[in-house]
């Protein structure tokens, strides 16, 4: 195998350890939530679900559930309700 190649899969280890180094921009899919399929994007630092509750709200699961699955690649994170805050507080685990 070449020295080269073997140089490029060891910066993809480090860079997949380093997720800091990643900051989405721009990012649409498909969620597959459990009453039907949404369109979810993030463009201009803001998310966008095509679910019901996100249209009332301006946050949804789908979002939430992006934004812990990206973590730090995502720049700003929602600005939820202080009442959405505490459930997060009493449905942690042990």
């Amino acid at each position: 195998m070449q020295s080269s190649l073997i140089g490029k899969v060891l910066k993809a280890r480090q860079y997949a350890q380093e997720p800091k180094r990643i900051e989405i921009e721009n990012l649409s899919l498909q969620f597959r939530g459990e009453n039907g399929d949404h369109t979810v994007t993030y463009s201009d630092r803001a998310w966008h679900c095509t679910c019901h509750f996100f249209a009332g709200w301006g946050f949804c699961c789908h979002t939430m559930a992006l934004e812990r699955l990206l973590g730090v690649m995502v720049p700003v994170k929602s600005d939820y309700p202080e009442s959405l805050q505490g459930a997060e507080v009493l449905i942690q685990t042990p």
